[in-house]
């Protein structure tokens, strides 16, 4: 122990590695924890949406923490506010895929039935749809203002992941002769919407579309009704 205290007495300056050494492996223990505990989360939000809930009380801010510190049953016409403008977002983002048949084309599992994923977020949007409020002053017991918001966290997370692995898998999940029919699909709706485009050849793009996507995708009766709506102003202009 004594030629050790004296090693570092004359070699004091080996020290500040040893030093910066450790440090660094301390914040890379700490990012690998903070990692595991994200992945944690997120495990049990998929698995239990229903209670995802709201932010934790830590980072509310320090008004909205005195105020469930008094009364942890209290909420506001604001804080309903709030969480219809949530939903309001997240019913955005749908209606972006909703609207877009080629954006449709590109992602195909947000209307895959088939896909467990799809099929939450579904459900999850049908929940938040059938607990929204007309106006934030209807919530008024503990119960709706409990069921509303947790209906709305558990559909922001359910379309968060299920878009997520949509942009990952893309086509993935198709076989080359269908991944070859949703690639001319793409084209011919480009072409149904592409103003140079005569007024036939649009006409035929989309129906010709329409006929390589059946069988493959279903496309929600808003889509088609968009596409078309797309397709029927081009044409009047061009008149």
């Amino acid at each position: 122990m004594q030629d050790i205290i004296v090693f570092f007495t004359h070699n004091w300056w080996l020290a500040f590695p040893l030093i910066w050494a450790v440090a660094r492996g301390g914040r890379g223990i700490n990012r690998a924890a903070e990692r595991r505990h994200r992945r944690r989360v997120e495990m049990y939000k998929l698995r239990h949406p229903e209670v995802a809930g709201p932010p934790e009380a830590a980072q509310l801010p320090p008004m909205q923490q005195e105020t469930l510190a008094k009364d942890p049953d209290a909420f506001s016409e604001a804080d309903v506010a709030r969480v219809m403008e949530t939903h309001d977002a997240v019913n955005r983002r749908w209606l972006d895929y909703e609207l877009d048949v080629g954006k449709l084309i590109d992602f195909p599992m947000m209307t895959d039935v088939r896909e467990p994923l799809t099929v939450a977020f579904l459900r999850a949007k049908r929940d938040a749809d059938a607990l929204r409020p007309v106006a934030a002053s209807d919530v008024t017991s503990k119960v709706r203002w409990d069921d509303y918001r947790n209906a709305v966290n558990a559909y922001d997370v359910a379309f968060d992941v299920a878009e997520k692995e949509a942009r990952r898998l893309k086509d993935t999940a198709f076989s080359e002769a269908e991944r070859g029919r949703l690639d001319t699909a793409r084209k011919l709706v480009n072409i149904a919407e592409n103003e140079a485009a005569s007024p036939a050849e649009r006409q035929s793009a989309y129906k010709r579309a329409r006929k390589e996507l059946d069988g493959i995708i279903v496309l929600p009766d808003v889509t088609l009704a968009s596409l078309e709506q797309k397709v029927a102003r081009m044409i009047d202009r061009s008149k």
